[in-house]
């Protein structure tokens, strides 16, 4: 099994910056994809980003592209989200999500093994 750990969350105002970091820990050898998905009230869990087990290559939803940037440090098992920039509409739960398979292959809830409890980022008008 593998265990995340998300921080860094809170409250920032409209054009602000965040960096969120999670931990993984456990059977971490297996993982290969990394990254982010956030879920606000009411809505579905939706895809924010993931990045390659090297960090070499990394995918963005288009409502984020420009804005974040997601990292990974692989020998501490790590992976961060630099969010500036941010929006209202970019308050959610973001949760940390880590596979098996290719990050490539992460856009979706059900492709993803392993998930944090989640950090709340709130962004004020």
């Amino acid at each position: 099994q593998v265990q995340l750990v998300e921080s860094g969350g809170g409250l920032v105002q409209a054009g602000g910056s965040l960096r969120l970091s999670c931990a993984a820990s456990g059977r971490t050898f297996s993982i290969i994809g990394m990254g982010w998905f956030r879920q606000a009230p009411g809505m579905e869990r939706e895809f924010v980003a993931a990045i390659s087990r090297s960090g070499g290559i990394s995918f963005y939803a288009d409502s984020v592209k420009g804005r974040f940037t997601i990292s990974r440090d692989s020998a501490k098992s790590t992976v961060y989200l630099q969010m500036d920039s941010l929006k209202p509409e970019d308050t959610a739960v973001y949760h940390c999500a880590a596979d098996r398979g290719l990050a490539q292959d992460m856009r979706n809830v059900k492709d993803v093994d392993y998930w944090g409890q989640g950090t709340q980022v709130t962004v004020s008008s």
